[in-house]
């Protein structure tokens, strides 16, 4: 009977040790899938973003930045998509992109520092330091600096900042001389803006609106900006009574792409002016839609945006005028060497 007894504890010995190691196999399997979850789930999201990219270059997608006041300039929150009409050449359109409120924006700062902004210069940091300040704080933006040349500033080696501190370092690094050279460096802004990563983007000038220096005519700016898709706001610090000052033009690019133009009085805080630019990119709509017919003329098409809420009054809608088509290339400034 003992032979007996102790085959059988050695089979049960056996069968217990058998269980044990599945259970531990079971659990180091647990443990092996539970560390490739993350791999798993990365590949998923990446595989996603990597679709979504094709989807956007794919399409012809146009967005418009829209701004809706009431009658006494207060802006109209709370509006639903079905409240907007949009139109390209006289057809409406289906809108497929809806938003609302404070979205991120690439902003780019193109900063006059030719001769006959030299007195005008602290007032120029001043816009500058509150405008950053008051930003979304995941906005991106950049500084140009042009007078007789263009440059675009780095900031610690980064194309784009939110820090206001790299926007003020990258405005100090270049003293007021020379001519001005105001269409070549909006072109060359809007060649750094599609390097941003926010489909909103904006341009702000702050010049006194004299060119006398650049190789680009302002028909080539506006047909540059209209494409780019950007909104322009300006600063016109004009009031010197200087030759070079040319306020026109700078109202006239604002207004084609849907900005303001801003001519302060004297003793009118710039910094002022900067916030009511900050705040006034953050209080708007985004609509985007894709045209129903996809022209081949590369020339400009006209949008317009309506509203039709008639429970809010009567309402004031501000958004681009139009676009223009890509595909079209541009010339390129081929800037000399000089001294900055």
């Amino acid at each position: 009977m003992t032979p007996t007894r102790k085959s059988h504890w050695s089979y049960q010995g056996r069968w217990h040790l058998l269980q044990i190691a599945f259970l531990f196999s079971l659990f180091l399997l647990c443990l092996f899938l539970l560390a490739l979850t993350p791999f798993l789930a990365a590949n998923r999201f990446q595989t996603a973003a990597q679709k979504q990219v094709k989807i956007a270059v794919s399409v012809n997608l146009v967005v418009l930045p829209v701004k809706v006041t009431d009658g006494r300039g207060t802006f109209v929150a709370d509006l639903k998509l079905n409240d907007f009409r949009v139109y390209e050449d006289g057809e409406q359109q289906t809108i497929s992109v809806f938003e609302e409120g404070d979205t991120p924006v690439t902003v780019g700062l193109v900063v006059d520092h030719s001769r006959s902004m030299d007195p005008k210069l602290r007032d120029v940091a001043a816009a500058v330091s509150g405008f950053a300040h008051s930003s979304n704080p995941l906005d991106e933006m950049f500084v140009v600096d042009f007078n007789d040349t263009v440059s675009v500033e780095p900031m610690k080696g980064k194309s784009f900042s939110s820090d206001a501190s790299d926007l003020e370092s990258a405005l100090n690094a270049v003293t007021a001389r020379g001519r001005t050279a105001l269409y070549d460096a909006v072109s060359e802004a809007l060649n750094h803006l599609q390097g941003g990563q926010w489909e909103k983007k904006a341009l702000i000038i702050i010049s006194d609106g004299g060119d006398n220096a650049s190789h680009l005519k302002y028909s080539q700016v506006l047909a540059r900006a209209r494409q780019s898709q950007v909104t322009i706001y300006s600063i016109a610090l004009v009031g010197s009574e200087t030759e070079e000052e040319n306020p026109k033009l700078l109202r006239q690019l604002c207004k084609d792409t849907g900005g303001i133009a801003y001519f302060p009085g004297k003793g009118e805080s710039v910094t002022k002016i900067s916030l009511e630019i900050a705040r006034d990119l953050r209080q708007q709509y985004t609509v985007g839609y894709v045209p129903r017919e996809v022209k081949e003329s590369r020339g400009f098409r006209k949008t317009e945006v309506k509203v039709v809420a008639p429970d809010r009054g009567k309402l004031h809608v501000r958004s681009r005028q139009g676009y223009s088509a890509a595909g079209q290339k541009w010339p390129v400034v081929q800037e000399e060497p000089g001294v900055r």
